[in-house]
């Protein structure tokens, strides 16, 4: 059988008004155009803001189809707006079924499953979460579904959101809660995956490259493909860079190489706030 190929990219954040932004999502094209991986995949914040109006999801999926190989998408906070929190303030704007209808109209596919090299392959849409909107339960639904078609084989796991920090019982502080997939659904996501041979779980969001093993499961947080949070506005957890991450799926193997395209510069967040004319 042969080997799976697949570019994870994240936070793209893309929009007309931000050319640094721009200049390095062709870098990444221009990347992704001389390795020809299998599949891209975006784990989030394609656009930067959706919920604002169509013209950033527009250009950003425009810029997504010029790349030579097939793409799959997953929905981020600014896409279709953020989990409610049960601790600290609630963030803006909340997630919305209009927003995701939006994100599922122009962008493509907020959740999927598929297989290859012996895996099997699952997105989830982890801004519902605790919404309480309908598609929750009925993503839960066809993930259990999903679940029971794995037949004993590995399994990797992509969203938005990285499942915890270190554990998975971490308390939540107002910071955390909208870091993380919020409990108690990560719990639920926790049980589900339970019996299941969930080799990686891959992630997008906090804007810093991570690679871990808990238990049995690699987790890999993407750095974002566009800019940086500097340490006044974000706690360092990990290494703050713009790249991307390239994996490489056997049947009962997993590679993972941490990469940066060549030209891709770290833009930090203060220029794009000047840019805005305001805060982020």
């Amino acid at each position: 059988m042969p080997e799976f190929r697949l570019t994870q990219i994240s936070d793209t954040h893309l929009g007309r008004r931000f050319p640094g932004l721009i200049a390095n999502f062709h870098r990444v094209s221009e990347h992704i155009d001389a390795d020809r991986p299998d599949l891209v995949v975006n784990t989030g914040d394609v656009s930067f803001d959706g919920p604002a109006g169509r013209d950033d999801a527009e250009f950003a999926k425009g810029l997504h189809d010029a790349l030579p190989v097939a793409c799959r998408y997953l929905p981020g906070n600014h896409d279709i707006g953020d989990n409610p929190t049960a601790i600290g303030p609630a963030p803006k704007p909340p997630v919305s079924a209009a927003h995701r209808r939006q994100f599922c109209d122009i962008i493509g596919e907020d959740h999927w499953s598929f297989e290859a090299a012996g895996w099997r392959f699952i997105g989830l849409n982890s801004l519902v979460m605790n919404s309480g909107l309908g598609f929750e339960a009925e993503q839960f639904d066809w993930l259990a579904s999903e679940l029971s078609r794995t037949n004993g084989g590995p399994v990797a796991l992509f969203l938005h959101k990285p499942l915890f920090l270190n554990l998975p019982d971490d308390p939540e502080t107002p910071e955390t809660s909208i870091r993380y997939v919020p409990q108690p659904a990560r719990a639920r996501l926790i049980e589900m995956f339970g019996t299941i041979d969930l080799r990686l779980i891959a992630s997008g969001h906090v804007h810093q490259r991570r690679d871990f093993t808990w238990r049995r499961t690699r987790h890999v947080w993407a750095p974002s493909a566009g800019f940086v949070i500097n340490d006044s506005r974000q706690d360092r957890i990990a290494i703050k860079e713009v790249g991307l991450v390239e994996y490489r799926f056997q049947p009962d193997s997993l590679e993972v190489r941490h990469v940066r395209a060549a030209g891709q510069v770290d833009v930090d967040i203060e220029e794009l706030l000047v840019q805005m004319g305001g805060e982020h």
